[in-house]
């Protein structure tokens, strides 16, 4: 049985750079075993092609179970789809309570409201939007999958644009993941592009990140 979860979100934050009300927010993810100091790093690159953007990158809710260090959104020591689909709906009670008081904090609406994630980060957010009352303005994976894929035609309560990215030679979440997910999003009416990185392992390389600002850059119209 699903538990309640009760744990409240937060984690390192950025912007705007004029310190003034923000336009849009981007809520950044974090992979296992990470915590959100690892993906907020790329707020500055991103902010000057932002303007009036927030962001945030919560710690997720779990401390990682497979290292001394970290957090998890949901474990990972049980692989089964069964497994992972009950992870990700525990997650996604944390995450949504996350961001309906973001969105409340700042006075935004779902549609100035971006989800970028990197692995775990990108299973949770694919997971956790197309699931919201209404579409968040976009969401941006690198190196992840889809989870639930059987059951989201029939949950999907909302359908955000989606952009994946994935290397070619990532060893952790296999590249083919991508076209997986692709697949998924498209049968359930959610539009989705992917972009493979040649030859890139599991990361965010230059060209990732150029693809997922411009993404962003359209979806929040800023």
């Amino acid at each position: 049985m699903t538990k309640p979860m009760t744990i409240e979100l937060d984690g390192p934050r950025f912007g705007p750079g004029d310190g003034a009300a923000p336009k849009a927010l981007v809520v950044m993810l974090h992979g296992v075993g990470a915590d959100g100091n690892d993906l907020i790093g790329i707020a500055p690159m991103w902010a000057p092609m932002l303007p009036g953007v927030a962001f945030v990158s919560p710690n997720a809710p779990e401390p990682c179970d497979m290292a001394p260090y970290g957090y998890q959104w949901f474990s990972l020591q049980d692989r089964r789809p069964a497994a992972m689909l009950a992870g990700a709906a525990t997650a996604a009670q944390a995450l949504n309570a996350f961001l309906d008081r973001e969105l409340e904090r700042h006075g935004l609406g779902p549609d100035k409201l971006a989800l970028v994630g990197f692995s775990q980060g990108t299973m949770t957010a694919l997971y956790t939007a197309p699931r919201r009352p209404a579409a968040v303005a976009g969401v941006l994976g690198f190196s992840g999958a889809l989870i639930g894929a059987e059951t989201l035609s029939s949950e999907a309560t909302a359908k955000p644009p989606v952009m994946l990215v994935h290397g070619t030679a990532d060893p952790v979440v296999p590249f083919q993941a991508m076209a997986t997910a692709e697949h998924g999003l498209s049968a359930a009416g959610i539009p989705v592009e992917g972009h493979a990185r040649p030859g890139l392992a599991h990361g965010i390389d230059d060209g990732g990140l150029r693809l997922g600002v411009a993404f962003l850059k359209r979806v929040l119209g800023v």
